[in-house]
């Protein structure tokens, strides 16, 4: 089988998709819970900014920023790793919880940051589980609402990383 190969691992925005294996359960709401405080450590010990994610029942979606010399692999397999070890003491299991690959998208410019962002927050809509984003506690939705001077109304407790990005949607990031 061939390897994947990143030219670009660090110091860009990546969106990211992590599909839980096939053959586990679901998460829930609790392992959701989970996710978001290894998510929380995982950004504490290595720095990287999150700025926009989702957490679904079969799969979650972010954007990362990993400063040099971090990577998005490195950032992905902390995060993954920690949360499989966590769900899996919750509910006695043992075994990989999400699939070994991960989807991620180097993004070049301001229009495509965005259009990740509203991707990532009308995924829970498109899936049927909401009527709008913001039904979903699972989402930084609730970060990109209000004003920049508010503190944002975070259900998750996964706050994001605010970051300023030029008005131009052709600017290359």
């Amino acid at each position: 089988m061939s390897r994947l190969r990143r030219l670009v691992v660090s110091d860009r925005y990546f969106f990211v998709t992590c599909r839980v294996l096939p053959g586990r359960d679901r998460l829930s709401e609790s392992e959701f819970g989970c996710l978001a405080q290894v998510i929380r450590e995982r950004r504490d010990e290595h720095q990287f900014l999150l700025t926009a994610w989702v957490f679904l029942p079969d799969h979650w979606h972010a954007i990362f920023y990993p400063p040099y010399p971090l990577t998005i692999s490195r950032v992905m397999e902390s995060i993954k790793d920690g949360a499989t070890k966590r769900v899996n003491r919750r509910r006695r299991e043992r075994g990989a919880l999400f699939q070994s690959r991960f989807f991620d998208r180097a993004l070049r410019t301001v229009r495509e940051y965005r259009e990740k962002v509203e991707y990532i927050h009308f995924n829970p809509v498109r899936a049927g589980y909401v009527g709008r984003p913001e039904d979903w506690p699972w989402s930084s939705v609730h970060d990109y609402t209000g004003t920049i001077n508010q503190a944002p109304v975070t259900p998750s407790g996964l706050p994001i990383d605010r970051v300023t990005l030029p008005a131009d949607p052709r600017t290359r990031i």
